[in-house]
């Protein structure tokens, strides 16, 4: 069931979350230049690595965690970081169900089709 306030701790955490991207964004641009988006592929993998740590963390230790801290970190945090993050660990939750064609029909529709969507848009927009 949905708090009241979820929508608050899913808020507040965007917030950080995007603001920690930028910054990581502008740092990676003064340390390695703009020839390649470093910055892109090292909040996704750290995004994807803390979704991870979070979830293996709770599962593993079996750890009560609210469902206020959850919406705060791992939707409003690590999901206005990075949606890659959510990507990866649907992807290997398929994995670890066995669903592999599943898996690999994921990671080939988010990456294609989010090309795609990219190019369309360049394309509508220079007409």
């Amino acid at each position: 069931m949905v708090s009241n306030y979820s929508y608050l701790f899913i808020a507040l955490g965007g917030a950080i979350g995007a603001c920690l991207r930028h910054f990581l964004t502008q740092e990676s641009i003064k340390l390695l230049g703009k020839g390649f988006p470093f910055g892109t592929l090292a909040i996704n993998v750290l995004g994807s690595f803390a979704l991870g740590c979070l979830y293996l963390w709770i599962e593993q230790e079996q750890r009560e965690i609210s469902e206020s801290m959850r919406l705060f970190i791992g939707v409003g945090l690590l999901g206005a970081l990075t949606t890659f993050s959510t990507f990866s660990h649907d992807t290997v939750m398929l994995m670890q169900n066995s669903d592999y064609i599943k898996a690999l029909l994921n990671i080939f529709l988010n990456v294609s089709l989010s090309i795609v969507g990219v190019w369309l848009a360049v394309l509508l927009v220079k007409g």
